[in-house]
């Protein structure tokens, strides 16, 4: 694994990046395309990952292949292809339809902080990922997930929860993905080896 650092994301070869911002100890993986997106602190995504109009929170873990924010095209025109939006490329004579790219552009999908999503998952546009929340491989997720449940399927639905209900709010209230940096290390060796209950009683949650 590459050294990540607090300055700049790390990017392995052949990424297409455009208009996102990456967080300090943030990482794209191989062949990964994206676009107007922000990835929060220490959040990654693996190989081949197509994420667009996206909010990424903190410590996002986002396996290969997964494709979040999904462009589509117009269901109630004449046609569905993108000549109509993409006219400039057809056309000497015709401009892109900026208020298509625009209304695509504001759709965000966002994805909570200390969030798995599994190989080959997608997250539709406008969906909202709660924190602490698992997406299974292969899922297609079309309707917000609640913080901390596991979802699976096409299309996606609750298989169980992460962690019981009580527990899952007062992680969320610690909010540990705020801590800085040297907070995280004083703590890491609680974090590989405490239960949830104990880790919380000592941290105040």
């Amino acid at each position: 694994m590459s050294r990540l650092s607090p300055e700049a994301a790390v990017f392995h070869p052949d990424c297409a990046i455009s208009e996102s911002d990456f967080g300090a100890y943030t990482e794209v993986g191989q062949g990964s395309r994206i676009a107007n997106s922000r990835f929060g602190a220490y959040s990654y995504c693996d190989r081949y990952c197509d994420i667009a109009n996206a909010e990424i929170g903190k410590f996002a873990n986002i396996a290969s292949f997964v494709r979040i924010g999904a462009t589509d095209h117009p269901l109630d025109r004449a046609s569905l292809h993108h000549f109509m939006y993409r006219s400039a490329s057809y056309w000497a004579d015709a401009e892109d339809d900026a208020d298509w790219f625009a209304r695509r552009a504001s759709r965000k999908a966002v994805i909570g902080h200390d969030t798995w999503i599994g190989h080959n998952a997608q997250v539709k546009p406008e969906v909202r990922v709660g924190n602490g929340a698992v997406i299974a491989s292969g899922a297609v997720v079309t309707r917000d997930v609640p913080p901390y449940a596991i979802v699976a399927g096409i299309p996606a639905k609750p298989v169980r929860d992460r962690l019981p209900r009580d527990l899952a709010e007062r992680v969320e209230a610690l909010g540990w993905w705020d801590w800085d940096h040297a907070a995280l290390r004083a703590a890491l060796a609680d974090f590989r080896g405490m239960h949830v209950p104990v880790f919380l009683e000592k941290y105040g949650g």
